[in-house]
């Protein structure tokens, strides 16, 4: 925040004192205002209004992914709670009612993922 705060005050210096300077030397009549001076007012109010605006956005972004993060979180863990190990008991139940003749529990082979869409020649 204090970032964001920071390049808000140097862009409003910034423009305040490019008004300022050409105001008072147009009222006096004098000389021009010198177009470095100028040119450095002006880009330092860019630089400032630029920094303020990506400041801004990276706060609502990190804030957002931070919810989301949280959201996700909440979500996997009451998936869990859920769901379980619900197959163990299960297999220790019939190992232990069944003895020697159970055999070896086998788990299942991988699955090939099945391809849809685009089909290749």
């Amino acid at each position: 925040m204090a970032l964001k705060w920071g390049a808000v005050v140097v862009a409003a210096v910034s423009i305040t004192l490019f008004a300022t300077a050409n105001i008072i030397v147009g009222v006096q009549g004098t000389d021009e205002v010198p177009p470095a001076f100028n040119m450095a007012t002006v880009a330092a109010a860019s630089v400032g209004v630029v920094l303020a605006v990506f400041a801004e956005l990276y706060t609502r972004v990190n804030g957002r992914i931070n919810a989301l993060a949280e959201f996700v979180a909440r979500r996997l863990n009451e998936v869990d709670a859920h769901t379980g190990d619900r197959n163990a008991g299960f297999v220790e139940g019939y190992l232990l009612s069944h003895g020697e003749e159970a055999g070896a529990v086998v788990p299942f082979g991988q699955r090939t993922a099945r391809r849809m869409g685009v089909v290749e020649d």
